[in-house]
């Protein structure tokens, strides 16, 4: 499936170069208690658990806390994981929210928390094995890398610099952007004026992987499922079956371009 290296390396963040399940469900928590003032501000002992293992659900930061306000009134794991796309928007409707507002809450409670515990923030997030070593070899090739992420771009270069990366901002496109992947991904296409097979796509959400996929002017782009990722093992063999996308594991991520097609 693969050449022997990419033109252009694109990066989804959160569940391939960064863990930050901690920090997702630490933000989570106090942006539901902001919106719901629970009687208790300490979180059942097994709601994080159970929170870890939804976030594959998860598409957006804003959805985070209507995840706990499922969880907390009674919604079941296998609902949430089979009827997310329904469920969410419920919430919303029943509580009279704005995804935009549940956001802005979201990323005001994560910027108060860097401006006045940077270090405590910086720790909760955990980078992949091998991965920031990947990066910068890569960085030091005639390979052009970029971030696209639906978190803010700012969050992503504070994680950035704790690991010594060293990326220009104009090589990270963040929530900010307003854009789809895939149009991100043209737009670099586009700029450069490379041939599509030579763009390399690293994602953990299968979803946004198949969207790529259904654009004719992308059909050619390599594109790759994280399985280290935020996915569910319904989706790593889903993709089994899709000639278009290739799983890679963590070991062959980190390793020479020319075996990632061997999982």
């Amino acid at each position: 499936m693969t050449a022997d290296s990419p033109t252009i390396l694109a990066l989804d963040f959160d569940g391939v170069i960064c863990d930050g399940l901690v920090e997702y469900f630490e933000v989570a928590w106090r942006t539901y208690c902001q919106i719901w003032s629970p009687t208790q501000n300490t979180p059942s002992d097994n709601l994080a658990i159970r929170f870890y293992h939804l976030r594959p659900v998860i598409e957006t930061g804003w959805e985070m806390p209507i995840l706990i306000q499922a969880l907390v009134t009674g919604f079941s794991d296998g609902e949430i994981l089979q009827n997310w796309v329904n469920i969410s928007p419920q919430i919303l409707l029943e509580n009279n929210l704005q995804a935009k507002e549940v956001s802005h809450k979201l990323d005001n409670i994560r910027d108060e928390w860097i401006a006045s515990d940077l270090d405590g923030w910086l720790n909760l997030h955990k980078f992949y094995p091998g991965v920031i070593e990947k990066i910068q070899s890569t960085l030091a090739s005639q390979i052009k890398l970029y971030i696209i992420t639906t978190k803010e771009g700012r969050f992503v270069q504070q994680l950035l610099e704790k690991a010594n990366l060293d990326l220009p901002a104009t090589a990270i496109f963040g929530k900010e952007v307003k854009r789809p992947k895939y149009e991100i991904l043209r737009e670099l296409i586009q700029t450069t004026n490379i041939e599509p097979a030579k763009v390399w796509f690293v994602e953990d959400r299968l979803k946004t992987l198949q969207i790529v996929q259904q654009q004719p002017d992308l059909q050619e782009v390599k594109l790759f499922l994280a399985s280290w990722g935020y996915n569910t093992q319904t989706e790593r063999d889903a993709v089994q079956q899709n000639p278009g996308i290739q799983l890679i594991s963590l070991t062959n991520f980190v390793q020479s371009f020319s075996i990632w097609d061997k999982f």
